[in-house]
């Protein structure tokens, strides 16, 4: 890596090690003919990637000593396109689980959607309005495990029902959790039309029923994690709101972000918060 001054969201030498042999990898198969290796190194074009994420800025905003949007857009869509994003995601997962002595995948999950309003630029095509949140924009589903980490992730109109989402994710948590899952909870809602998709998966869908005489938010036992979840992801500023012209950019942002997540937890770099009394003592 070229000397710079470090951004907060590079990646330290410990935080690249973890994911570096899956791009190196990807690398490998993706020599040119010429065997040029490119201008950029592809640990600078995820710290590029990760600083656009934790700040939110434009394509063209990225500062002068990071790559430019042509080399880094290029590994963004590639590695969406072909799942690298995914796997890299997948990767630091498993350790996290096996880290708090869990099995690579889950057993449970929890789901629940999040509508956030778009930019001026996003395709008119791809969006909707939530009628209950009374939200234009798109839809963000999520699946995630006790620990929060997330299983699925799926984007739609925010227009659409959450059944909608909810048996999408369904499908997303069958086939990429190795087929472990047996038991998902959902809020109010979701609808019979997932408990019976649930069934036909072999994957029992308990809707959580909330206290009709609570008022304003209440963290409901065990599906908080998802709305915690939802907290951590938007401190990424790219995810405030819904900046990608494509879903599956959209989609690839909240895996980069955990990816993000990920690296510090395992390295043990999460930075204390003015929340923690430790903090605000010293």
């Amino acid at each position: 890596m070229s000397e710079r001054k470090l951004y907060p969201s590079d990646l330290s030498d410990e935080q690249w090690s973890l994911i570096e042999p899956v791009i190196t990898a990807w690398k490998d198969r993706h020599r040119s003919v010429s065997g040029h290796q490119g201008a950029y190194a592809t640990r600078e074009i995820v710290n590029a990637i990760l600083y656009q994420s934790r700040t939110g800025c434009q394509w063209a905003y990225l500062p002068h000593d990071l790559p430019p949007k042509s080399a880094t857009y290029y590994y963004f869509a590639g590695w969406r396109d072909d799942g690298t994003d995914r796997v890299v995601h997948e990767l630091l997962r498993c350790q996290v689980r096996e880290r708090a002595r869990r099995l690579e995948d889950p057993t449970l999950v929890v789901l629940d959607t999040q509508s956030v309003h778009v930019s001026a630029g996003v395709p008119a095509s791809t969006t909707g309005r939530d009628a209950a949140k009374r939200v234009p924009g798109r839809k963000r589903g999520l699946a995630v495990d006790v620990l929060g980490l997330v299983i699925a992730v799926n984007v739609l109109a925010a227009s659409a029902h959450d059944n909608a989402a909810g048996i999408a994710l369904l499908n997303h948590v069958a086939q990429n959790a190795g087929g472990t899952v047996r038991k998902a909870l959902v809020d109010q809602g979701f609808k019979n039309q997932v408990v019976a998709h649930g069934t036909r998966l072999g994957i029992d869908v308990e809707i959580i029923e909330r206290n009709p005489q609570d008022k304003g938010f209440v963290p409901q036992p065990k599906r908080w994690v998802v709305e915690q979840t939802y907290g951590i992801l938007i401190l990424h500023r790219r995810l405030v709101r819904d900046y990608e012209h494509r879903p599956s950019s959209s989609v690839s942002r909240v895996y980069w972000a955990m990816t993000h997540v990920m690296a510090r937890r395992l390295t043990d770099a999460n930075t204390p918060t003015w929340r923690d009394p430790q903090t605000a003592a010293a």
